[in-house]
């Protein structure tokens, strides 16, 4: 019993830990956002990572979930006769939920390990205390550029999944299904209201955000070497995961329920 709850109080205090530092850390990098020297050509390296060349990867994933969603629909739709609203269907699903949340995990699979890795491997080798030796601040050097790249990228490879991914609808209700180009692209854009697209968008926004906090967080918190590093990256894609779908119910909920 004794351990059990000392496990409990040893994982509380982590946690808290890990929101608390989480915290500090995103409040440093806002205040630091606005203040001179600007570094652009850091900012502009990182946006190459994180945007342009992730469309490769925001390419493939997107078109197959546009043509999964087109076939399960289907599958129930044909029944009634209804295969022309597969196309509101999977321009809803995408925009509102499937387009930002997909987009926002692989980014962070793929770019928020990246900048895990990095970081941790500069702590254990301590070049991150060779800049503060060289009066450069950590934060402003290394966080803030990837802090404004994810914000900035991700909506934009967002806006893009959800085209590709309404392409994938449209190849399988065009070419498979019989529905008219025409009637797709017209029922596609009809069932959308601005409401959708910005809260699909304004989501991507705050995941940005999250998995730079959190990535950049558990690069500065790494100890024990390459083994360290290589926890850190796990971690930081574990996290940055679960509170995407988090902040994703909770955003999901504003929009829909609160203020609706």
């Amino acid at each position: 019993m004794r351990k059990f709850l000392s496990d409990i109080g040893s994982s509380t205090i982590s946690f808290l830990y890990f929101l608390g530092g989480l915290a500090n850390l995103s409040a440093r990098t806002v205040y630091w956002t606005f203040l001179p020297p600007f570094k652009w050509q850091r900012f502009l390296e990182e946006a190459k990572k994180a945007g342009v060349e992730s469309l490769p990867i925001v390419t493939l994933v997107s078109l197959f979930i546009g043509i999964i969603l087109a076939l399960q629909s289907a599958y129930q739709l044909q029944r009634l006769g209804s295969e022309m609203y597969i196309a509101s269907l999977v321009a809803l699903s995408l925009v509102r939920e499937l387009g930002p949340v997909i987009t926002a995990l692989v980014v962070a699979g793929r770019v928020g390990a990246a900048i895990a890795a990095e970081i941790g491997s500069m702590q254990v080798t301590e070049q991150i205390d060779a800049l503060e030796t060289l009066a450069t601040n950590p934060i402003k050097y290394l966080v803030v550029p990837r802090f404004l790249a994810l914000s900035l990228m991700l909506p934009l490879l967002t806006l893009y999944a959800n085209i590709i991914g309404i392409v994938g609808g449209y190849l399988i209700c065009v070419m498979k299904l019989g529905v008219s180009a025409s009637m797709y692209f017209t029922l596609t854009f009809d069932s959308l209201v601005f409401k959708d697209l910005f809260s699909g968008l304004f989501k991507t926004v705050i995941f940005g955000m999250i998995i730079a906090f959190v990535c950049c967080f558990e690069g500065f918190n790494v100890e024990g070497g390459a083994e360290g590093v290589g926890k850190a990256t796990t971690h930081a894609v574990v996290a940055s995961f679960i509170l995407i779908i988090m902040a994703d119910c909770f955003i999901t909920a504003l929009f829909y329920f609160i203020f609706p």
